[in-house]
């Protein structure tokens, strides 16, 4: 086996399809297929099936990727001898939401890197739920309950969310914004229509920073979780009310990760920050 080879397999699982694996491993995508192909012919095993324009690895490529993780994980242990590294190893891929990410993770994740110089993350977000498979993400934070699935889900705590309006009425009628449908009957878009608010609903976004920049400018109306709401709460030309309906948020993790060392700092490091954040 060429080990040049087999990180290209981990490449494709990664990105997901030839030309992305390719753009991050600066190949050209003919040449990412045809170096594939060579070892599944190696092997005899197919390592990727094409499905909804991507590629999704095989039973026969997992196997395969699990030992290509272990050569990664010894290969990096390896580059950090002459550093002296103590402690635990590992790279995580953490999906979130934009927001979660930006407001919860990030201003967290310095103290716990310089605690386990050996850890490292990777934070793939995105306005909606991050989709969540082994080839994706390792660990993931969902703010719907996700349908069973080969992973172990936990409650990881709850949201406060705001009504948030001008405090003083104005000359026109404040834009209510509200989110997209497909986003399906979360609290907050079941919150608007017991207010009488759908129905007046002007600006659609699924992106909550798009939300709250609208209602900064005192011009709207709109439901916000409270971990983007310091600064608003405290803005006396808006008017807040907490509403009495939360947002639950779930862990989501790997089971092949349950007994790793490294892995269960990251999960403790995730409860940690939103109890934190709780507690604020």
């Amino acid at each position: 086996m060429n080990w040049d080879d087999l990180r290209i397999v981990a490449a494709v699982r990664e990105a997901g399809t030839y030309a992305a694996a390719g753009t991050r491993l600066r190949l050209d995508e003919t040449t990412v297929g045809r170096r594939l192909a060579r070892i599944e012919r190696a092997l005899g095993v197919r390592l990727f099936e094409a499905v909804d324009g991507g590629r999704r690895p095989t039973a026969s490529c997992e196997r395969v990727l699990a030992h290509v993780q272990a050569m990664m994980a010894h290969a990096a242990e390896i580059s950090r001898i002459g550093d002296s590294l103590p402690g635990l190893v590992g790279r995580f891929r953490i999906a979130s939401t934009n927001a979660v990410a930006e407001e919860i993770l990030a201003p967290r994740a310095a103290r716990l890197l310089a605690a386990h110089p050996g850890i490292a993350l990777r934070l793939l977000t995105s306005s909606e739920n991050v989709r969540f498979s082994r080839w994706q993400a390792d660990v993931a934070i969902r703010l719907r309950k996700p349908d069973k699935g080969d992973f172990t889900i936990s409650r990881l705590g709850e949201l406060k969310l705001y009504l948030i309006e001008p405090a003083a009425k104005g000359e026109a009628e404040p834009v209510v914004c509200a989110y997209p449908d497909e986003l399906g009957q979360i609290p907050e878009t079941e919150l608007l229509k017991e207010a009488g608010l759908q129905g007046r609903t002007r600006i659609v976004s699924d992106n909550v920073r798009v939300i709250r920049t609208l209602i900064e400018s005192r011009q709207a109306i709109g439901i916000l979780p409270d971990l983007l709401c310091t600064a608003l709460l405290s803005d006396r030309r808006l008017r807040a009310t907490l509403l009495p309906r939360r947002r639950d948020v779930w862990l989501l993790v790997q089971n092949h990760l349950k007994r790793d060392g490294a892995a269960r700092v990251v999960i403790d490091w995730i409860r940690d920050a939103f109890a934190e954040f709780a507690r604020g």
